[in-house]
C-alpha cells in the first residue's frame, strides 16, 4: 500500500449490488470495500465475477460474527477455525489485502488465560495459511469480548503473517469514551509501532463509525455526526504517523461517512 486507502464496510447503499458496487465506488472516488461475510462465507458465480472484474479497487474480508476460538466446545473451537480459514481462502480467491474476524469471548477467564488460547488456536490456522494475505483479529468493542489492542499485539507478536485490525470505535466504546482524543489515538499507534514494527503501520487496517456505548461496551453504530467519536482526531494521527493500508467505515450510512473521512482526511 502506497497510501490509506477509504473503503466501505459491503457494497454501497447507493448501488444495486455487487454488479455495480465497483463502478459505484468510482463515481465516488473511494477506494474499495470490505466484503461482509459475517453470516457465512458465500457468494456466487456472479458476485465473484463483479468483485474479480473490479478494476483497481482494494477489497478486505470480514469473517462470521459465529467464531469463537475460545469456545467450551471442541466442536465449536473446530468450527471457527474453519470459519477463519474459510474467510482465507475466499481472499485467496477474490484477491483480498487482508481478512479480519472477531476471535471469541472471555467466558469467565482471565485476559492471560485467553491469550494463551488464541495463540494456540492461531498456531493451528497457521499450519493451513500457504499464501501471505494478512491475518487480522479486530479490536472489540465489548467487554465480554477478548480482544483489547494488548491482547492482540502480544498474539500478533507470535506470528509474522498476523497483524491488528485497529477498530478505534470499539476502543472508544470498551472503555466507555476514553481513547478519543489525539494524544490517546497516537498512543495505540505508537504502542502498535513499537511492538510490530513500522511494517504493521505500512499495512494497516482499521475501522471507524459512529458509535453508541454504555458501561459494558459497544451497543450499535452510529453516523458519525450523531456520535461523540472524534474522527477527526483520528485522522490527524493516522496522518502524522504516515499509516499506509485502508480505513474501512462501519457506519449505517457507509459511503456518505467514508466520503466525509476521506475529505477531511484530504484535507490535512
Amino acid at each position: 500500500m502506497d497510501k490509506l486507502n477509504f473503503l466501505t464496510a459491503g457494497v454501497p447503499i447507493t448501488s444495486k449490488g455487487y454488479e455495480d458496487a465497483f463502478k459505484r465506488l468510482e463515481e465516488l472516488n473511494l477506494d474499495g470495500l470490505e466484503v461482509e461475510f459475517v453470516h457465512g462465507v458465500r457468494y456466487s458465480a456472479k458476485t465473484k465475477e463483479a468483485i474479480l472484474n473490479r478494476g483497481d479497487k482494494v477489497i478486505t474480508h470480514h469473517g462470521p460474527y459465529y467464531i469463537n476460538l475460545n469456545a467450551k466446545e471442541e466442536q465449536k473451537i473446530e468450527a471457527s477455525i474453519k470459519r477463519v480459514l474459510d474467510t482465507y481462502q475466499a481472499a485467496l480467491d477474490l484477491g483480498a489485502y487482508s481478512i479480519t474476524y472477531h476471535a471469541g469471548f472471555y467466558l469467565g477467564e482471565d485476559s492471560k488465560t485467553v491469550t494463551k488460547k488464541m495463540i494456540e488456536r492461531h498456531e493451528i490456522i497457521a499450519q493451513s495459511i500457504k499464501e501471505k494475505i494478512w491475518i487480522r483479529p479486530e479490536t472489540t468493542g465489548k467487554k465480554s469480548q477478548w480482544g483489547t489492542i494488548d491482547e492482540i499485539i502480544e498474539l500478533c507478536k507470535n506470528f509474522s503473517f498476523i497483524l491488528p485490525c485497529v477498530d478505534f470505535s470499539h476502543i472508544h466504546a470498551r472503555e466507555n469514551g476514553a481513547f478519543n482524543t489525539y494524544s490517546e489515538f497516537c498512543s495505540i499507534l505508537d504502542k502498535i509501532a513499537t511492538n510490530l514494527g513500522d511494517n504493521a503501520l505500512n499495512n494497516f487496517h482499521c475501522h471507524a463509525a459512529g458509535i453508541d456505548y454504555s458501561i459494558k461496551g459497544e451497543k450499535k453504530h452510529l453516523i458519525l455526526d450523531e456520535s461523540d467519536f472524534n474522527y477527526k482526531d483520528l485522522l490527524k494521527a493516522l496522518k502524522k504517523f504516515n499509516v499506509k493500508g485502508v480505513l474501512v467505515c462501519e457506519s449505517p450510512n457507509i459511503e456518505v461517512d467514508a466520503i466525509l473521512l476521506r475529505d477531511y482526511y484530504l484535507s490535512l
